[in-house]
């Protein structure tokens, strides 16, 4: 008999808000954290919107001999695993490591953005004007290995680099880990600081970035007919995964059950999507078939619905193939008006919203939906939530390069 899994403890970071309970409290009152960039000057570039973190303090979570050692992508990843702990009521000790804690983490990029501006200083300085420790800040993993250092967590370690499903693939290994007994807890999560001159021009270049002039928020408005590509963001979530009767017996709270993943490469082209949408169907039909619970039980999916045209078409179409006539039954939002598109760590914060949605019993609209896509015509609760209980939830991440990636969620009664 396969180990259960179930979600403790939430952490998110975002644009809306820090911890479960200012970020939930944004997504219900409809708040959206896109706002014209204003941390670098980006008059040459066609997009000029972000999701920022105006507030972030990292002194509430660090010492300053701490805070030497970790960028801001780092910091994030830790805090926000820190977060989710807390919420978790979970005990921690660095004193006293455990081999039955791991952390499965996800990012895009990693440190590129202090890379870029460490870069600065060398061209400016020469070596003498470099982080010392920039080495030990640039590559990806450092964010499950500071976690794991932090939190003395000694079992399976790592951190994918899936682009924009790296959140995803994070929970969804992290799950097996737990179901295969590699492990009973679980940090599972993703980071991304991507929001510097050279990176964020990198993705304008190739023409994916919403290149609104408007009021900011509208610049990301998915399934929207006038949409024009996606908003870049920055932040982190990380989830406490638990074997369901570790969880039980600490009598630990319990947000939701993580029942089934998928993972598989369209094996087409690095931006744009299968036409067929065949990759995407076969995802979602696998990670419903390892979840073993039936169409008409899923209520919510939490579609990728980055904002570009041809994505958010051709997920429609994949939503359809696989549902039938369930489709118009189902709730289909794109939450990423809220938060940005933090890249990797999109997946994750995503999967927290998730979690909540099935706990609170509250669907998270698509923001800024004015103009009907006749090519997306599903259920996507337009501006305004909606309460409803609900059963089972998708949540779908894809990312450049053709990775696709879905995780199936459970409330848990």
């Amino acid at each position: 008999m396969k180990r259960r899994v179930v979600i403790t403890g939430l952490g998110p970071i975002t644009c809306i808000g820090t911890g479960r309970e200012v970020f939930w409290q944004n997504i219900r009152a409809g708040r959206s954290g896109i706002s014209r960039v204003s941390t670098f000057d980006t008059s040459e570039l066609k997009a000029h919107c972000g999701g920022e973190i105006l507030d972030w303090d990292p002194t509430r979570f660090f010492p300053p001999h701490r805070l030497k050692r970790l960028d801001r992508y780092a910091q994030f990843s830790v805090a926000s695993a820190l977060l989710a702990l807390e919420d978790a009521g979970l005990p921690w000790s660095r004193e006293q490591p455990t081999f039955r804690a791991g952390v499965s983490f996800g990012t895009a990029l990693g440190g590129i953005a202090n890379a870029e501006h460490e870069h600065q200083r060398f061209l400016k300085k020469g070596q003498r004007g470099v982080n010392q420790t920039l080495a030990l800040q640039v590559f990806g993993g450092s964010a499950h290995s500071n976690i794991a250092i932090e939190c003395g967590f000694r079992g399976p370690g790592t951190t994918n680099s899936n682009s924009c499903a790296s959140g995803v693939v994070s929970v969804g290994e992290a799950m097996r880990y737990i179901r295969d007994n590699m492990a009973d807890v679980m940090v599972a999560g993703g980071a991304e600081a991507p929001l510097s001159p050279l990176t964020y021009g990198a993705f304008d270049f190739i023409k994916t970035m919403s290149r609104w002039t408007g009021d900011p928020p509208f610049a990301c408005k998915p399934f929207d007919k006038d949409r024009d590509g996606f908003v870049m963001g920055e932040g982190a979530a990380s989830v406490v995964l638990e074997e369901y009767e570790h969880a039980r017996q600490r009598g630990a709270h319990i947000y939701a059950e993580v029942l089934g993943y998928s993972l598989n490469n369209e094996a087409y082209h690095m931006t744009t999507p299968l036409p067929s949408g065949e990759a995407v169907i076969a995802c979602m039909r696998e990670a419903l078939a390892e979840a073993q619970v039936p169409l008409d039980t899923v209520d919510y999916i939490n579609a990728h619905a980055s904002g570009t045209q041809l994505n958010d078409a051709n997920e429609c179409m994949a939503i359809k193939a696989v549902f039938g006539e369930h489709a118009s039954k189902l709730a289909v939002t794109g939450t990423k008006a809220y938060t940005a598109h933090p890249l990797g760590a999109t997946g994750a914060i995503e999967t927290v919203i998730c979690a909540l949605a099935l706990h609170e019993g509250f669907i998270p609209p698509t923001l800024h939906h004015h103009t009907p896509d006749p090519a997306c015509d599903l259920d996507v609760v337009p501006n305004v939530g909606r309460e409803q209980k609900l059963r089972v939830a998708l949540n779908n991440a894809f990312g450049f390069g053709g990775i696709n990636s879905v995780l199936v969620l459970r409330r848990v009664d």
